[in-house]
């Protein structure tokens, strides 16, 4: 190698740039994979799924509502930031009133959701954290249901959009116009999250 001028490549140092919440080690299950509630804003779940386009991944963060199993939030872009999963839970805030030390987001062991950023995000809204253990995929299951996108509908040959816009606005459009205001739910009795809204909502009126 010397005798060639070639010189051995040294792994470049990795920089830490997501630091992890100080209560990660003691934060508890609060749902213990029961993602029902009796009304909605009282148990969010949360995950991280991905859309290909030719020119890269976009991805996408949503928080699901346990009681209406609506997408009360979302956000995409272009990287996994911790910032993606916190303007999804600032959506759900604006979407769907919770109780102040009382509701839930509930996600995975996932980089961004152990976060100290994202544990404060959380405090600033008085949302308590909730996590399930390492490497159970059941104890975050059902937030795992909208990798199911229009980015996805067939897992073995996976629709590739030819623009990170295009991608987004499809993906939007799904969420609003098809997950949220056509798909029937059976825990729902059949209905949808709109119409399970609208129903606990105007009961709630009424009372």
């Amino acid at each position: 190698m010397r005798e060639k001028g070639l010189k051995a490549a040294q792994p470049r140092r990795k920089v830490r740039t997501t630091i992890p919440a100080d209560d990660i080690d003691t934060r508890p299950d609060l749902v213990d994979r029961d993602f029902t509630a009796e009304a909605p804003g009282l148990k969010w779940v949360g995950d991280i799924t991905y859309i290909r386009t030719w020119v890269g991944f976009v991805y996408l963060a949503t928080v699901l509502d346990c009681c209406t199993k609506k997408v009360v939030g979302y956000a995409m872009a272009d990287n996994m930031k911790t910032d993606l999963i916190c303007k999804a839970i600032d959506m759900a805030v604006r979407r769907c009133p919770h109780q102040e030390e009382v509701t839930i987001f509930h996600s995975d062991r996932g980089s961004q959701y152990t976060s100290q950023q994202f544990a404060k995000h959380l405090k600033n809204y008085k949302i308590l954290p909730s996590v399930g253990r390492t490497g159970v995929c059941w104890d975050n299951a059902w937030a795992q249901v909208l990798q199911r996108h229009p980015g996805r509908t067939n897992a073995s040959t996976p629709v590739v959009y030819p623009t990170r816009e295009k991608a987004i606005k499809d993906v939007a459009s799904w969420i609003e116009l098809t997950y949220n205001h056509t798909r029937l739910h059976s825990a729902l009795g059949y209905r949808t999250p709109n119409e399970a809204e609208h129903e606990l909502n105007s009961r709630k009126q009424a009372a």
